[in-house]
């Protein structure tokens, strides 16, 4: 009976998680009449996939998803280039500075990142990096930085310096040590920020919004905007069908990944 218990508790949480995108897959499916009703239907009762077909021929999401996609993996991988040295940094030498950069990156996160946008919005300007796709990934991953910074501190703080020692005894240089001993724990850490970094850029809006003005070179949440009618109401189906094809890229790379995810943690685990 516990058994049973604990499953039927897990199902439960399953479906509470996935009736968004599941009330998405239904509502894509409707017809206009059928999303009109006064009670909504919760399985589609004339399945049709006419809101897929008007989602691809009025707006570009193929071109959108790409540049999303380019978009999300330079930032992510830029942000791990760069997170995780300091990190390194960070977790191992101790003094004033490190303590200051320690501090800012929390007091960085206590801002919202809206008062940001215009003066970043300028320094781009100035740059001539309005409305190209490298200046969204300059703005992503600035936003995305500090977080991973912290992330990756945990982890580092979590390999024991004596992993370290031991290597630096066995006649290993520092650069050797943290290739060989430090980096292979790391794996986790260094996933998940690439997760984190990459699922944050795809998903990211408001300073899209603000970088890129020109159609041509807009991602995919400022193209999924773009399906609204003459008086600014949203058309579901077409709308819910193009933010249904918006969620697979994260799910497929979600799935790419997370076996490596769930091996490097029982590594780090038994490594430690």
């Amino acid at each position: 009976m516990r058994r049973v218990l604990q499953y039927v508790a897990l199902v439960a949480y399953v479906v509470f998680l996935a009736f968004p995108l599941l009330w998405l897959l239904s509502t894509a499916l409707k017809t206009p009449q059928e999303m009109a009703l006064t009670e909504p239907t919760w399985i589609p009762r004339e399945p049709t996939l006419a809101n897929f077909g008007d989602a691809f021929g009025e707006q570009d999401l193929v071109g959108a998803a790409l540049r999303s996609l380019v978009v999300a993996l330079f930032a992510s991988v830029i942000t791990v280039l760069i997170s995780l040295p300091a990190a390194y940094a960070m977790a191992r030498y101790r003094g004033l500075l490190n303590k200051v950069a320690i501090g800012w990156v929390l007091v960085s996160q206590v801002f919202p990142f809206i008062l940001i946008i215009i003066p970043l919005f300028m320094i781009l300007r100035d740059l001539d990096l309005v409305n190209t796709l490298p200046g969204l990934v300059v703005v992503h991953v600035t936003f995305t930085l500090p977080f991973a910074l912290w992330m990756l501190q945990g982890y580092v703080r979590a390999v024991p310096r004596e992993l370290e020692e031991a290597a630096a005894v066995d006649g290993a240089g520092r650069l050797r040590s943290i290739a060989s001993v430090v980096a292979p724990l790391l794996a986790p850490g260094v996933v998940a920020t690439l997760l984190f970094s990459f699922i944050s850029s795809w998903n990211e809006f408001m300073f899209a919004l603000v970088v890129l003005q020109n159609p041509d070179v807009m991602t995919l949440p400022l193209t999924l905007v773009r399906f609204t009618g003459p008086e600014g109401v949203a058309r579901l189906g077409p709308l819910a069908a193009a933010s249904l094809m918006a969620t697979i890229p994260s799910l497929i790379f979600f799935a790419i990944i997370q076996r490596r995810l769930k091996s490097g943690l029982m590594a780090g685990a038994v490594k430690g």
